[in-house]
């Protein structure tokens, strides 16, 4: 008997039985379009529909995540379709992950009846997924969930935990959301990434731990102006890949690996160094120190690093300015678990929650520990009572603490920008590329602020860095050319760029409905305002020109026309 892990979809159109009764031809026609566009949608993201019965339809995918994107996809698209805005079909979803029995093109088994019913608990244009599903999809999902809890479905012996899809993530400064995958032709010299470091023994309650000192170790690195450091998102995307292949993918010819353990207060590291045609090995080295000489440790570890990469340690083109270690220890731990959390913070609310309370404590630990108030903003942003007001205190105390920290002068740059204060707001934003130049999330949002100054080609250069940095860029972050591309009138090349997006996010869409109207194709920016408010009903023009910190008055009451024109609320 054949088996094999898919992730499972099964939607259903909510009230089929009662929409029949009432105008059945009428039904009929419109269940089977919506069929069609089902169909379609699993077939773009690489899935497969294995069975059908009335209104229900049952797809599999191998990849959990575009199970999930399309979910998303088929609701937004029938919410903008066209005969369907007034009367829309109402489906639900039930998303699960599971071993399950192949028979024929048929996939049976109890892993589809938990999805099965799973969907039949879920509430109208909702989607539901169990607690494997999001597991496996947590660390790098695009969208925001609500726990619902264990829940006891029918015919079901055990309960299953439940977790609702509310809506797309915000821009999250730890998350991959999905990417483009693409091969780099030519290696660059001297480059190298570094993976996630590994727990040695297994033991997942060091996770953090081993995560958090690859994170240091990679800004240490990046401090080498000669060396091309693949960026972190890029490097972490690729974790169970082997070394030839980060080497194709990333354009890179090194890779570092690292094993990391804690005991007591004793830290040991294995790192591996190898070269990405054969992958052989080049340089390894174990270390052991007390988890208070962790930071020197990682100093002088980047200097050897570099000296194999490239012959020699270029102290001329070092930053001169280097990060403050905190003056507790055990502050910096705390600070590694906040960290942790907070890469999940823009999932679940209550690890933003957690996140904020791991940065406290590092703060109440070391008072001067200035990366711990720049990360207590950024976690705290994630939350629904989030005042920028009440935690600008917080931006001011990180850089007077700590003027060299990447993070504090990235955050620090979008509190000037909700100021109106434009000249500083790129100040501390290309400060901040300059203390991290490897980065490729900050050298994206640098090209952000660029867009809102009123400097769109230089945006555009900024982008085509960070993409070479990491092909793998965050769809967020590459949504940026083609808002840059609308900022400077050229309407049919944003909607390209726009539109070639491998996920559609609420701004993408809008900004396409925004050109669409500057080119004079109404109806199709109808619909993707539709779409758009999908999963953001009670979005408004304000609302979205608040986060649009245009300095050009004449762009945002362009864009304010355009949007309301389109359909969305003033």
């Amino acid at each position: 008997m054949e088996r094999r892990l898919a992730a499972i979809m099964v939607s259903d159109i909510v009230g089929y039985s009662s929409l029949m009764e009432d105008a059945e031809e009428r039904t009929a026609d419109r269940v089977a379009r919506c069929q069609e566009l089902i169909t379609e949608k699993v077939v773009a993201l690489g899935g497969r529909v294995f069975n059908t019965a009335g209104d229900a339809c049952l797809a599999e995918f191998g990849s959990p995540i575009n199970a999930l994107r399309c979910a998303a996809e088929i609701r937004n698209a029938l919410a903008g379709s066209e005969n369907m805005v007034s009367d829309p079909l109402r489906l639900r979803f039930g998303l699960h992950l599971a071993d399950v029995v192949v028979r024929g093109n048929d996939l049976v088994g109890d892993g589809v009846n938990v999805a099965a019913r799973i969907q039949q608990v879920a509430e109208p244009d909702c989607i539901c997924v169990s607690g494997a599903f999001f597991d496996n999809i947590r660390r790098n999902s695009p969208f925001v969930f609500e726990d619902v809890g264990d829940r006891h479905l029918k015919n079901l012996s055990e309960p299953v935990h439940i977790y609702k899809l509310l809506d797309e993530i915000a821009r999250h400064r730890l998350q991959s959301a999905p990417t483009r995958i693409q091969t780099v032709g030519e290696k660059r010299p001297l480059s190298l990434a570094v993976l996630p470091f590994r727990v040695m023994g297994g033991d997942e309650s060091q996770r953090f731990l081993a995560e958090g000192l690859t994170d240091e170790l990679i800004v240490e690195l990046a401090r080498f102006r000669r060396l091309f450091l693949s960026s972190r998102s890029a490097s972490f995307a690729l974790a169970d890949a082997d070394t030839v292949k980060v080497g194709n993918t990333l354009g890179v010819r090194y890779v570092l690996e690292g094993q990391v353990r804690k005991i007591g207060n004793q830290v040991r590291i294995g790192l591996t160094l190898s070269e990405t045609e054969k992958g052989s090995v080049v340089w390894s080295d174990k270390l052991a120190r007390p988890f208070t000489e962790v930071m020197d440790l990682l100093d002088t570890t980047s200097a050897k690093i570099a000296a194999t990469v490239f012959g020699r340690v270029e102290d001329a083109g070092m930053i001169a300015a280097r990060r403050k270690p905190p003056e507790n220890m055990s502050a910096f731990e705390c600070l590694l678990r906040g960290i942790d959390h907070h890469r999940l913070g823009g999932v679940l609310e209550e690890h933003s929650r957690e996140a904020v309370k791991w940065f406290t404590r590092a703060i109440e630990m070391d008072p001067n520990y200035g990366a711990a108030y720049a990360w207590r903003v950024c976690a705290a942003s994630d939350l629904p009572e989030f005042s920028y007001p009440e935690s600008e205190p917080d931006v001011c105390r990180a850089l007077e603490l700590d003027p060299c920290d990447a993070e504090a002068n990235r955050i620090a740059s979008f509190y000037e920008l909700l100021k109106g204060d434009f000249d500083q707001a790129e100040r501390l934003m290309r400060r901040a590329m300059e203390l991290n130049p490897s980065d490729a999330y900050i050298r994206a949002r640098c090209a952000a602020v660029s867009i809102f100054i009123g400097k769109p080609e230089d945006a555009l250069k900024l982008l085509d860095e960070a993409e070479a940095l990491d092909p793998l860029l965050p769809v967020w972050c590459v949504e940026e050319r083609g808002v840059a591309l609308y900022a400077l009138g050229r309407f049919e090349d944003a909607l390209q760029a726009l539109g070639e997006l491998v996920f559609q996010t609420f701004r993408s869409r809008l900004y396409r409905a925004a050109a669409l109207l500057e080119l004079g194709r109404a109806e199709e920016a109808a619909k993707l305002v539709n779409e758009a408010l999908a999963t953001k009903p009670n979005f408004t023009v304000s609302r979205f020109l608040f986060q649009e910190r245009y300095r050009d008055p004449s762009l945002r009451r362009q864009l304010r026309s355009r949007l309301k024109e389109a359909g969305l609320p003033p």
